[in-house]
């Protein structure tokens, strides 16, 4: 027989087990509800394309979406239909072009733009309207000049209406960041009851911390039945004006949403939007944090590329994952490290990403064991006392020079590659301008030998390869073509680095020439020499 103590102790402890229990349940049924898959949401043709200069055609935006579909991508937001000829065309055209991602078209919350929106979409295998409105005091009485209580009012319409057309539907709460949480859920929990499968929390001006937005999104997540329950997701749609873009996005999806808008090298108004490779990426190499994509992360580099080709756009050297120097390494101490162990400093394969290799930048700060590495690379071996006094030569010229090439410490060496190359450019003529077809006449130096070749091209340097490839018959595809920029005048020397692949592998070439065509020509010897 238990005394009064015990059975009061005994109830407790009951009592302490039943919250506990109960606690967990609960936290295994919000489990259950929220599942591990992270929609990718890409915006690059619409929220990206309105950085000034960035309009692309429709063609370009048909190579773009193809491009986005082989990547993996969800969603597609294709345009906005109302706002011009051009976007509504490139919407029936993106349609109709790919064939698994959902095709999703944006609104204001009017029925005239549901009504076109609609009308772009219908060759659409999946189609998605994504309609919405401002709910931040700013935009309530400054836009709208309107009321919180019209705001639900009008958002539910627009909802209503476009479910008319798709079931897909997602309504955007603009400048939800700034929107006060309690009236914010108010006006989601009512676009959900009128049938809305995806809302989208936008931080339209980049202002909350990632703190702040994570907050956000589980207070939503929480509050709102229709997530719990799995009859709609939340979504994160970010802007990078502090800086803050990727890191509100993740906050944001470790708190519940389960779809990120995002485009490609994070370009968009203002400072930007969230970068797609960043957030792929973030999720890939932490696997602990659960959170699946149907990314294939080896197209996010020819993706980015493509990209920032047809915008005009150039990629930051320092972006993370897909900049010139993401997987670069010019420190003497990093250098050393990632010879010895790649991951010493790295975090991701370069192959990850679609990019071949990492990369040791010679410079002023590389060491020893960078340099024996390069000039090893090149077909020459150094140690002790040749490579301390190829060495010290190296800083001396890297003091003078942003970057040290492979040419300029093979000549260090007394290796000069020219000399040792079995194949060398004898002549180059070329006949180029406008209204007249380039033509390329090579001559060519193999071993003792002397060959000839001329061709046309739709312009010089391609002339002169063309003519180049008639005499070196290999199965060669060019990868990558760089010229240098020039800086100090019209006489400078024009460099140029070039990839060729041949047989399954990348081959690197060089040429220097104050003549830029002829730089591109012994750029692509260079390579061929390498085979």
């Amino acid at each position: 027989m238990l005394s009064p103590y015990q059975l009061k102790k005994s109830s407790r402890m009951r009592i302490i087990l039943f919250i506990i229990c109960t606690f967990v349940h609960q936290k295994y049924i919000k489990r259950q509800h929220m599942s591990d898959r992270l929609f990718i949401f890409d915006t690059t043709l619409r929220d990206g394309e309105q950085v000034p200069g960035c309009q692309l055609n429709t063609v370009e935006k048909i190579q773009v979406a193809r491009q986005l579909e082989a990547l993996g991508v969800d969603v597609i937001e294709a345009g906005f239909p109302v706002s011009s000829p051009g976007d509504f065309n490139s919407v029936i055209e993106i349609s109709k072009a790919v064939t698994w991602p959902t095709i999703c078209a944006l609104t204001r919350a009017v029925e005239k733009d549901i009504d076109v929106a609609a009308e772009a979409l219908k060759y659409a295998k999946r189609g998605r309207i994504h309609t919405g409105i401002g709910t931040s005091p700013s935009h309530i009485k400054y836009k709208f000049n309107s009321t919180p209580e019209e705001i639900i009012e009008r958002a539910v319409a627009a909802v209503k209406y476009a479910k008319r057309y798709v079931e897909d539907v997602e309504f955007y709460a603009e400048d939800a960041g700034r929107t006060d949480n309690e009236y914010l859920a108010r006006v989601i929990e009512a676009v959900c009851k009128a049938g809305a499968t995806v809302c989208n929390i936008p931080d339209t001006t980049g202002f909350r911390t990632p703190y702040e937005y994570g907050e956000k999104i589980k207070y939503l997540y929480e509050n709102v039945d229709a997530f719990a329950a799995g009859k709609a997701i939340l979504s994160t749609h970010c802007h990078n004006d502090l800086g803050m873009a990727t890191a509100n996005t993740v906050a944001g999806v470790l708190n519940g949403a389960r779809q990120v808008e995002v485009t490609i090298n994070g370009i968009g108004e203002r400072a930007g939007n969230t970068s797609l490779e960043e957030v792929a990426m973030i999720f890939k190499t932490h696997p602990d944090l659960g959170i699946q994509t149907n990314i294939n992360t080896t197209k996010i580099y020819p993706t980015s590329r493509m990209v920032s080709s047809l915008m005009n756009m150039p990629v930051q050297p320092n972006k993370a994952v897909v900049g010139k120097n993401a997987f670069a390494h010019s420190s003497g101490i990093h250098q050393d490290g990632v010879l010895k162990n790649v991951s010493t400093y790295e975090i991701m394969d370069p192959k990850e990403v679609g990019i071949d290799d990492n990369a040791i930048v010679l410079t002023a700060r590389s060491g020893r064991a960078a340099l024996r590495h390069r000039l090893s690379v090149n077909g020459v071996e150094l140690d002790g006392e040749k490579l301390d006094a190829v060495y010290q030569e190296f800083l001396k010229l890297a003091d003078k020079k942003k970057e040290v090439t492979d040419d300029d410490i093979l000549v260090l060496a007394g290796a000069d590659r020219s000399a040792s190359h079995n194949i060398k450019l004898d002549y180059l003529q070329v006949t180029t301008g406008k209204g007249v077809k380039s033509v390329a006449s090579v001559g060519l130096l193999i071993g003792n030998e002397q060959f000839e070749a001329a061709a046309s091209g739709n312009g010089p340097v391609d002339a002169a390869i063309r003519a180049l490839k008639t005499i070196i018959r290999r199965e060669m595809t060019l990868k990558e073509f760089t010229i240098q920029a020039i800086s100090k005048g019209s006489d400078d020397m024009g460099k140029v680095h070039m990839q060729v692949e041949h047989d399954g592998h990348v081959y690197y070439g060089f040429g220097a020439n104050t003549d830029i065509v002829t730089a591109s020509v012994e750029a692509y010897i260079d390579c061929i020499n390498k085979f």
